[in-house]
């Protein structure tokens, strides 16, 4: 199974949102429970290191579980890291070869071309929950929607404890975003 995307539109639309955040919203809510806009930062400066390994097969037999995001520390060039680490995981999922086999991230091994859309579920999600956290915008490509949909469609109901919450119920008309944020247990309104 070989991965037929690219992760550049979604991690372009991540770098848009990382560099419109400024100082005074890193303690800002974000969807994701308990969590601030900080520590979700922190969370995508390891998560893109995370699958730039996957797709090199540096990982696997050493990766292990991230452990909480408000205990991974955000670095001080946080601004310069994160669009540097996207770059980096875009080039790396393009190389021959890194869809092909068997590869780990965050202590999971997966086939490869798998860990390639969970990887693309990370950007895309946390893209639009740093967005919704910090008033900004997150546009995602109906290619990368119908992909993460595809995956998601069977997440239990309960969701996936450490992953994602309840899954909420949407009407099969609503927004492919929100029936995939739906999936996440994420309410594309959040706040409200």
């Amino acid at each position: 199974m070989t991965a037929n995307f690219d992760l550049e539109p979604a991690a372009t639309a991540l770098a848009a949102v990382v560099a419109a955040i400024t100082d005074d919203q890193l303690t800002a809510p974000t969807p994701c429970a308990d969590t601030t806009v900080r520590d979700l930062l922190a969370h995508v400066v390891m998560l893109t290191e995370a699958f730039r390994q996957a797709a090199t097969k540096e990982a696997v037999g050493r990766s292990a579980p991230p452990g909480s995001a408000a205990d991974i520390e955000l670095p001080a060039d946080w601004r310069t890291v994160i669009p540097t680490r996207l770059k980096a995981l875009v080039e790396a999922w393009r190389e021959p070869g890194a869809s092909d086999g068997d590869t780990e991230a965050g202590g999971v091994a997966l086939p490869a071309a798998a860990m390639a859309v969970i990887a693309l579920d990370e950007v895309v999600v946390h893209g639009w929950d740093l967005a919704r956290a910090t008033g900004s915008t997150f546009t995602a490509t109906e290619t990368d929607l119908t992909l993460l949909l595809d995956m998601l469609k069977d997440t239990p109901t309960e969701g996936t404890p450490g992953m994602f919450g309840p899954v909420l119920q949407l009407t099969p008309d609503a927004p492919l975003l929100a029936r995939v944020l739906a999936l996440t247990g994420r309410n594309a309104t959040w706040p409200a």
